[in-house]
């Protein structure tokens, strides 16, 4: 579970329910059906209008995403493991290191690992690695832009949403208890629209690029690790240039055990 996700969400409700009830607002103003309508049914709407069918069937898988920890391998395990390997490498070659392969969960490792086994040219295996990695962020940020054009159309549908109740307030100058309605749902879809917009998509957006982000740095170390291995550098040399993924005030906890099985980590 991401508890930052809800954690957010969570305070961002008491911000605005407690900072009504200061104000003297009644907080029980929100719950207004038409408001909810106009904003969200109509972000939808924009959604399934700017988006493909194939991208918007993504939204469920994504929002799990948002709401629940990625599970990535931990930095200084890696780098324990490309040196286990760089061990071996150069004890008994990288032909020693198939059975290993084979343990590999991960797939965009074991396909790596198993490149360099086969012999493959070091430019050639860093070009079509770094050529996944591009598509991998281009697919992030694909996903990531749905959140973020809701995050465009929200608050936009708040004002639509203030227009069509100010229309109806209109339409009932004469009785006070309507106008009074009218106007309140008015601004309630205005509220709406921005609360949603700057307080869940925009953030939704930001929560995606952040753990591509983390995934890619993942992505990168098992690059340079599988080159270096290729390249018969030793464990202490491998470790020394991987650390730099890894934050200084980081680098000197102590060192997991070293494993000579495949890291076992889900992609």
């Amino acid at each position: 579970m991401e508890k930052s996700s809800y954690i957010g969400i969570v305070i961002a409700l008491i911000a605005v329910i407690g900072g009504m009830a200061l104000k003297g607002a009644n907080p029980a103003a929100l719950l207004n059906g038409a408001a909810f309508m106009i904003i969200f049914v109509g972000t939808a709407a924009t959604l399934f209008i700017g988006f493909p069918m194939n991208e918007i069937k993504k939204f469920p898988k994504l929002i799990k995403i948002i709401f629940n920890e990625t599970k990535l391998p931990d930095k200084r395990e890696l780098i324990e493991q490309f040196m286990n390997w760089a061990g071996i490498a150069r004890r008994e070659g990288l032909l020693a290191l198939e059975n290993q392969a084979d343990e590999i969960q991960d797939t965009f490792l074991r396909n790596g690992m198993k490149m360099i086994i086969d012999g493959g040219e070091p430019d050639f295996v860093r070009d079509v690695l770094e050529e996944e990695i591009a598509a991998i962020e281009e697919r992030h940020q694909a996903n990531a832009l749905i959140f973020t054009q809701a995050g465009t159309y929200a608050p936009t549908l708040g004002v639509l949403g203030a227009v069509i109740g100010l229309i109806a307030a209109l339409g009932n100058l004469s009785d006070i208890e309507k106008l009074g309605h009218s106007i309140a749902a008015a601004f309630v879809a205005t509220l709406l629209g921005i609360f949603s917009g700057y307080v869940l998509w925009h953030p939704f957006a930001n929560k995606l690029k952040r753990k591509s982000k983390q995934e890619i740095e993942i992505k990168k170390i098992m690059v340079e690790g599988l080159l270096s291995i290729q390249a018969g550098v030793s464990p202490t040399a491998i470790e020394q240039k991987l650390l730099v993924y890894i934050p200084v005030s980081q680098r000197n906890v102590e060192k997991p055990e070293a494993k000579e099985e495949g890291v076992g980590v889900d992609g």
